[in-house]
């Protein structure tokens, strides 16, 4: 009698299912965008069954919301990568540094495009959106608090998530008029963060040392 797959091997199986149907959507989303996918169009990309996108994606939202965590991971990622402290003159120089990463993140994922900056009208998606761009500020106020010691700031919202929301409405409507980010929009983004932030950061931070 045969024994059964390990616990192990078939979490492994269903994480590689996840990853092809993933992959296959991103895929979609960059060729078509949003209005040209379906639980039937990944399913055909991915070459299995219907049924087991069904399995693990109720929905085509609850599919974007994979998605949107997937990019929102990247721009974490941004946060996480190495800073050279000493080389850093003022909190101007560590935005820019973070918002030129996130913007490569734009430059090399259609998908991520396709997903936050363009006007898709999914509530599940924005409400995801949303969610991750809260928590991504918090983590750039403490990024910002390791090489800074940041003055009171206030409590009901956070305007660090503000900052990165604005300076994507930006880049949202560069995308929607010209297709992608282009440099002169890119640059205006990045502008636009570095002015929000500035009323609440004073010129000169004190540094930690």
């Amino acid at each position: 009698m045969p024994r059964p797959a390990s616990p192990r091997k078939a979490r492994a199986s269903s994480l590689n299912r996840i990853s092809a149907i993933l992959a296959a959507a991103r895929e979609l989303l960059t060729e078509q965008g949003i209005a040209g996918l379906s639980i039937y169009s990944v399913a055909e990309r991915a070459a299995i069954p219907p049924s087991s996108v069904y399995h693990f994606f109720a929905s085509v939202p609850a599919l974007l919301q994979a998605l949107t965590s997937e990019v929102h991971a990247a721009f974490r990622d941004c946060l996480q990568q190495p800073i050279d402290h000493a080389q850093l003159r003022d909190w101007r120089e560590l935005a820019r540094i973070i918002e030129l990463r996130m913007l490569a993140v734009y430059a090399s994922d259609p998908a991520a495009c396709q997903l936050i900056l363009t006007q898709h009208g999914l509530s599940e998606v924005l409400q995801a959106d949303r969610q991750h761009d809260l928590e991504l500020g918090h983590e750039l106020q403490q990024l910002f608090a390791q090489h800074f010691q940041l003055p009171a700031l206030p409590s009901e919202f956070n305007p660090f998530t503000l900052a990165l929301e604005l300076s994507d409405r930006v880049y949202a409507n560069s995308v929607q008029e010209q297709g992608h980010i282009s440099p002169r929009m890119a640059e205006e983004g990045m502008r636009v963060f570095d002015a929000y932030l500035g009323l609440y950061l004073p010129p000169h931070l004190p540094k930690h040392s």
